[in-house]
């Protein structure tokens, strides 16, 4: 019997809500250690080069310091190869194991210290001299790997005989991701066992295995506890050294080291969103059929490891055309690893593809929703299979209907409001349905409340809520006898938080879990004697509010809490899992389109967003409330990609000169106006069991292009190097 659905679907309050905005949860840095040493990392001040002293006398001698550790005193660790994990193809960074400095900000040592005030002095007093070299930093001059390729029909053919071309360059800075909670770790040994409180976005996967092969150890002898999350929009899918700084200071002091890096650090102590080099040409006829597109890509990775992300899968789905050549190239630079930023790979290649359809569509003539109309595919023509849903036509229309696109003058510059010029722009979103197994643990106990967990993470979508509300309605509970526990390795294994995947995976693992649980439950009544649903079908059984009740008779039944306790069973438990099937037999994307609104100063070329909408085909919408706060984020965050964020480095040393939220500017509430958001009705049963397709990278994939294309239609300037600041309008 299929539950009824009284929870999913309504926009529930965070359930966690309270504990933030009253200072009660506790994030990494925040969880009472007895006996704790504060520790500092002291990071390279160039570039690249070779450390030749380093002098801690100083350090050691000021009051409160206890140890200062870096290559010449660590110990050699087994940095065991670690192919679970999201480190990218290469040799990770390894931590004091050599004199070799690879990017500025490298930590070279770190000061442990009773305080930390004590700790942040002893690493101001730590001197450092280097055999200082010259720096690689230029995206531009750097010779580039091999290129990954793909290519289907004759690209340059149909290119050279397309009676439309158009041959467009377009650069994107490096942006980083700027959580409100910095990157912390706690690390406490029990002699051979390690606990580290961490922010990580992959407790088991990420900051867990990493640390066993850094160290050498069992997975079992590493617990990751990570219950809140400060945000993090990717920074957090992958151990970064400085968890393993901490764990080494604790080790070597035996005492528990925290470690809490400088909102500086976390511009070369993290990753980043890769800046990208990207040439597109493209063909079409005269009445904007697509009939090819060449992508050639270049794009940044450390001298050490090989980090690539999802650049090519829109320029091969998102619209229909039988010649495509792609060419995506890593260019190692000297600077640390990026890594995936929200709506990796498809952000970034978007903004190039839809900027350039809005071209072609004033090339032409031809209204930017009507271009893309002409150009939407059968199927998936990268891989031949049908689309498991695609409703981005209709995202198109209700988006064009609620903004009032039909109002828009086509011409470029030819609306004002006093000194404002008035521009309004579109473009289409696409992200990958991304799944992945997970489980998880689900109690029913004899009062009638339900336990849940699983060691995923929360950095903000709301899993603390969405879970229970999956959960209630497969148990047939109220959400508030519902309790989920997530963050601690010591539960069910689930993949990374990210990439918009944990609805559909651990939500699924959740379903299946409590489901297990409520035909347990229903098995042993039907079978009980003394049970008023003794000899009942128990697909006839439905559970509602914790009772049991035939669902011709409603009068007929018994709660949980009556059934346990008769029979002696003070709780009822299972692992619930969940993986995707290994048949693919579909496309699955979630899709969506954006529509901006902008004003821009005639004089002095400042910008400002007026209005966004966002409509959306995400599948089931499992939180409107939660979905409205993620489609709002990821608008905010694409505000900042096309106006704002942009990561300065110094060619003469590789530092980060704006590394601090004075000068690397983000959207602030002066900037934000009206954002709205709306979800298509309906699911994707071929994805998961909840029919969910996943939001979060998704709405931020658009909004740049939307916004570009927005300033090209008030200015009729286009600007292909982004952000797009005042100075390029002048």
């Amino acid at each position: 019997m299929i539950q009824p659905r009284t929870a999913v679907g309504t926009p529930q309050s965070r359930v966690d809500g309270r504990l933030k905005v009253t200072g009660r949860a506790l994030y990494a840095a925040d969880h009472p250690t007895d006996g704790v040493l504060y520790a500092a990392v002291v990071d390279s001040s160039v570039g690249r080069g070779r450390i030749t002293v380093i002098d801690d006398r100083g350090a050691l001698a000021h009051p409160g310091v206890l140890r200062v550790i870096s290559h010449r005193n660590a110990p050699r660790l087994p940095y065991v190869d670690n192919p679970g994990s999201n480190n990218p193809p290469g040799t990770r960074l390894r931590v004091f194991q050599d004199d070799r400095v690879r990017f500025f900000g490298q930590p070279v040592a770190v000061v442990v210290a009773t305080t930390h005030e004590a700790a942040q002095q002893g690493a101001r007093l730590v001197t450092v001299t280097y055999a200082a070299e010259q720096p690689s930093t230029d995206l531009a001059t750097a010779p580039a790997d091999e290129p990954a390729t793909y290519a289907r029909g004759d690209a340059e053919g149909a290119l050279g005989t397309a009676p439309v071309r158009l041959d467009l360059t377009y650069r994107t800075a490096r942006n980083h991701h700027n959580p409100m909670e910095p990157h912390a770790t706690i690390a406490r040994w029990d002699g051979d066992r390690l606990t580290v409180w961490d922010k990580t976005q992959w407790v088991v996967g990420g900051t867990q295995q990493e640390l066993a092969a850094v160290f050498g150890i069992p997975q079992t002898s590493v617990r990751v506890i990570s219950p809140f999350v400060g945000g993090a929009f990717g920074s957090g899918l992958r151990a970064w050294p400085h968890t393993t700084v901490a764990a080494l200071a604790a080790r070597e002091t035996g005492r528990p080291v925290k470690l809490v890096m400088a909102r500086r650090q976390l511009y070369f102590g993290t990753g980043f969103r890769p800046a990208y080099s990207y040439r597109l040409r493209l063909g079409s006829d005269r009445t904007g059929r697509l009939t090819a597109m060449t992508h050639e890509i270049r794009g940044e990775t450390s001298s050490y490891e090989t980090f690539t992300e999802a650049m090519l899968a829109p320029g091969q789905m998102l619209y229909s055309m039988p010649n495509v050549r792609q060419a995506y190239s890593t260019v190692p630079l000297d600077v640390n690893t990026p890594i995936w930023m929200r709506g990796p790979g498809y952000a970034s290649a978007a903004l190039v593809i839809e900027s350039a359809m809005d071209e072609l569509a004033h090339e032409l003539g031809i209204d930017p929703i009507e271009l893309r109309k002409r150009n939407e595919p059968a199927a998936d023509e990268s891989t031949g299979q049908p689309f498991s849903t695609r409703r981005l036509r209709e995202c198109y229309d209700v988006g064009a209907h609620e903004f009032g696109w039909r109002r828009r003058n086509p011409k470029p510059a030819s609306t004002r409001d006093g000194d404002w010029l008035i521009g309004t722009g579109m473009a289409a979103a696409v992200y990958d349905t991304a799944r992945a197994p997970a489980q998880a643990h689900v109690r029913l106990n004899a009062d009638g409340t339900a336990l849940v967990e699983s060691a995923t993470s929360d950095m903000g979508p709301g899993t603390y809520t969405s879970m229970p509300q999956v959960a209630a309605d497969a148990l047939g509970l109220t959400m508030d006898t519902v309790r989920f526990r997530l963050g601690d390795s010591l539960m069910p294994p689930t993949p990374p938080h990210g990439g918009s995947m944990t609805m559909a995976s651990v939500g699924s693992a959740v379903q299946d879990g409590c489901d297990k649980v409520r035909r347990q439950a229903i098995t042993l009544a039907v079978n009980d004697p003394r049970s008023p649903l003794r000899g009942v079908n128990p697909d006839d059984v439905l559970v509602r509010k914790g009772r049991m009740h035939v669902k011709s008779d409603p009068t007929r039944g018994e709660t949980y809490r009556q059934l346990l306790t008769r029979n002696g069973r003070d709780h009822l438990e299972v692992i619930g899992s969940w993986a995707p099937s290994p048949e693919n037999r579909f496309s699955m994307y979630g899709y969506g389109a954006a529509f901006a609104e902008v004003a821009v100063d005639a004089r002095l070329g400042l910008i400002r967003v007026r209005r966004l909408l966002g409509v959306y085909d995400a599948g089931r919408i499992v939180n409107p409330k939660l979905a409205d706060s993620q489609a709002l984020g990821g608008m905010v965050g694409g505000i900042g990609a096309a106006l704002l964020e942009h990561t300065v480095t110094d060619p003469r040393d590789g530092r980060i000169v704006n590394a601090n939220l004075a000068d690397y500017l983000v959207p602030v509430n002066a900037d934000i106006r009206d954002l709205r958001a709306i979800y298509l009705d309906g699911e994707d049963r071929e994805a998961d069991p909840l029919g969910v397709k996943g939001l979060a990278e998704l709405v931020l994939v658009g909004v740049a292009p939307a916004i570009a294309n927005a300033v090209f239609h008030a200015t009729g300037r286009r600007i292909r190097d982004f952000p797009i600041t005042a100075d390029a309008l002048l």
